[in-house]
């Protein structure tokens, strides 16, 4: 029987540190078919960090957005706020330490460690979170200041991980940062959109300022619908300074949501607010193959 080369297998630390990413690469896979689809146009070594980082912002969307409360009606004593305060002590100690028994904030620790992830860009996130718990109207500040920590810094995270090594100017910079904000923004507000009617029935929240189902009109979507397109302009300004290994996943991503904004577009807002607007499996794999074949959204 041959004997196996310890030397190629990790243990350990290591081991650990690989099954807690096997952990969050099952996330992303399982919540998000656009994201996921366009996160395996990355390369391995960038392709990890990004399923850390969404792990990580999906389980803390998981506890305020609804199955903490569906837990909680079989756990009279289980309480959300509680529990997103605790998971987010606990990122703050994982990214301390690199280290923690919960195998999705381990992997985003390791994450964060490597590319800088700072708390200075965790902490809006947990901030807008916690708004999902408390808010359900927003006024024009409240909803930027949400979509600023629920979306944009979560481009700003993946930022962090695409451009580790390069190099840019303090105008490049400007730029690039730019772009991954008003990506993440339009994410965000698509999201809104399609879940727009869910979101006040089921959850009694209104995210766009002044916007509810029973008012919702063509006007209204058309206006929306165009501040989404103008964020996937400014988003789209920045790709040719991404790298290119991360370029072609970034170019997927937009060209994905783009379509889904097109089809809200041409959505009537009465079917809107009954209908959860979807890409095909098949349109995806155009779009994925575009943008492995070089085309700009």
């Amino acid at each position: 029987m041959e004997s196996q080369d310890t030397t190629k297998v990790p243990t350990g630390l290591a081991l650990y540190t690989e099954a807690a990413h096997r952990a969050s690469a099952e996330v992303i896979y399982s919540y998000s078919t656009s994201f996921g689809a366009a996160t395996k146009l990355l390369p391995k070594s960038l392709r990890h960090h990004i399923e850390n980082i969404y792990a990580m912002v999906r389980v803390a969307d998981e506890i305020v957005d609804g199955s903490a409360q569906q837990a909680a009606i079989k756990a009279a004593n289980l309480d959300p706020a509680s529990e997103l305060d605790a998971f987010e002590a606990e990122t703050y100690r994982a990214m301390e330490r690199g280290f923690s028994t919960n195998l999705i904030l381990h992997s985003f620790a390791v994450t964060a460690r490597e590319v800088g992830i700072g708390k200075d860009i965790v902490e809006p996130f947990f901030y807008s979170m916690r708004q999902d718990l408390t808010e359900s109207e927003h006024d024009q500040e409240s909803f930027e200041r949400y979509v600023y920590g629920s979306a944009e810094v979560v481009g700003l995270m993946c930022l962090a991980a695409f451009v580790q090594g390069q190099s840019y100017t303090q105008e490049q910079k400007v730029q690039l940062v730019r772009g991954a904000r008003a990506l993440g923004s339009a994410f965000q507000k698509v999201n809104f959109l399609r879940d727009l009617a869910a979101d006040f029935g089921r959850l009694g929240r209104s995210y766009f300022p002044g916007v509810n189902v029973s008012t919702f009109d063509e006007a209204t979507k058309e206006r929306l619908v165009a501040d989404i397109d103008n964020d996937l302009s400014i988003s789209a300004q920045s790709l040719p300074l991404l790298p290119t290994s991360a370029r072609v996943a970034v170019t997927a991503a937009q060209l994905l949501f783009a379509e889904l904004n097109r089809k809200i577009g041409n959505t009537s807002a009465k079917d809107l607010i009954n209908t959860r607007i979807s890409v095909s499996n098949f349109k995806k794999l155009i779009l994925v193959t575009r943008a492995f074949l070089g085309a700009k959204p």
